[in-house]
């Protein structure tokens, strides 16, 4: 590591994490402190302090300071790390094993940057040159002012001048193999991974949802006292301090009420996650929960009893799809894209439906994204049968 730059974890007395960039001298690097200050609290810190370290390495070597640091300097580090950009950018910065940024990656670096940067400049007054040439607005899109309150009256938009270019269309969601189901439930070892593949299969649940869950989360019978929702349902909260570092995505506002979990993002069970979570905890559950409170367990080694994480749920469908010789990477992100589109052909493509059952931000955002036809569907070959008719 260059001068020894490197993100520190840091363990707050709530349970909670914060993350800072100290120096070889293991003294904390200010201006990055600065920054990442502004995110205390929040899920972005710790991916901002890992972008925003690597930057920084990237910047000694250089040679540069904040004071000497221009646009085209930012750019050529975008290029270094795998931005297509009309200039040389010297060295690639990212080497084998490492792989160039994605199109997704390279966004939050602009992001990081730009709010970097800005931050130091204002706070410090220098470098006016960068500051300008960061501090740029664009003329609103109509889904900017679909999106804004009063947008109508919007005259302009932040831009940022390092983030890439992106397409207008969305691309293709990785679906599931098919059959994916049966054969991983074939190939799990325990009644927690059966679950985890039942809860993923039949709802909408993110893996940092589905990991994070307490169990007065779950509302697992008719007329919950809560109130929100008549039939068997769970609350995803979100919670900064859980022991697994496990969070939901989404922060809806949520509340404990004599005991009973109310607000958060509402998912419906199926009566196949209640059974599969009957199992669970009648089994594995008792004999090895530590009274932590939360849902999923780890079943062995030295840590047995306490929270799972959702890197080790994701390791666990990776290797049940190995065993199960399912073709590709099985992610759990994939169950999410799955069950959404089921959900939009059984709605006969009402996208209103879809974006209540998954808890998407729209019902544009899942019909720009599932509300494809099937080039294999008969219903599909029949419309273009019709059309062409039956002469050559």
């Amino acid at each position: 590591m260059l001068e020894d730059l490197r993100v520190q974890k840091i363990r707050r007395a709530d349970g909670s994490w914060s993350f800072s960039i100290l120096r070889s001298d293991c003294t904390v690097d200010e201006e990055a402190e600065s920054y990442l200050r502004l995110y205390e609290g929040s899920g972005s810190q710790e991916t901002y302090a890992y972008y925003l370290v690597d930057h920084l390495r990237w910047r000694f070597r250089e040679g540069l300071r904040t004071e000497t640091t221009t646009l085209l300097d930012l750019q050529r580090y975008q290029g270094a790390v795998g931005a297509q950009v009309p200039m040389p950018y010297g060295q690639p910065w990212r080497m084998p094993p490492k792989r160039p940024y994605s199109t997704a990656a390279l966004s939050i670096s602009a992001t990081v940057l730009k709010g970097f940067y800005l931050h130091q400049c204002v706070r410090h007054g220098v470098n006016d040159e960068l500051r300008e040439a960061l501090d740029v607005t664009r003329l609103p899109t109509t889904a900017d002012r679909r999106r804004a309150f009063l947008g109508h009256v919007k005259t302009s938009m932040p831009s940022n001048p390092l983030a890439p270019s992106k397409g207008t269309r969305r691309r293709h969601p990785k679906m599931l193999p098919d059959g994916a189901r049966p054969d991983l439930m074939g190939s799990v070892n325990t009644a927690r991974d059966e679950m985890v593949v039942t809860w993923l299969s039949d709802s909408t649940l993110r893996i940092g949802g589905l990991t994070g869950f307490h169990l007065v989360d779950l509302h697992l019978r008719e007329d919950a006292a809560c109130g929100e929702c008549k039939s068997p349902h769970v609350h995803v909260c979100h919670r900064h301090n859980n022991l697994n570092r496990a969070r939901a995505k989404k922060k809806e506002d949520w509340r404990l009420v004599d005991g009973v979990i109310c607000g958060g993002e509402i998912y419906r069970v199926s009566p196949a996650m209640v059974s599969s979570y009957f199992k669970y905890m009648t089994t594995e559950y008792a004999k090895h929960a530590t009274g932590h409170g939360m849902l999923l367990i780890q079943l062995s080694g030295p840590n047995t009893g306490e929270p799972w994480t959702a890197d080790a749920a994701r390791g666990m469908l990776r290797r049940a799809g190995r065993r199960a010789k399912l073709p590709g990477r099985i992610k759990p992100h994939a169950f999410r894209h799955t069950a959404t589109a089921k959900v939009l052909d059984a709605a006969k493509g009402d996208a209103s439906v879809a974006k209540a059952a998954g808890n998407w931000a729209s019902a544009a955002m899942v019909d720009e994204i599932y509300g494809h036809p099937d080039l294999h569907s008969p219903e599909f070959s029949a419309a273009l049968t019709e059309v062409w008719g039956d002469t050559e």
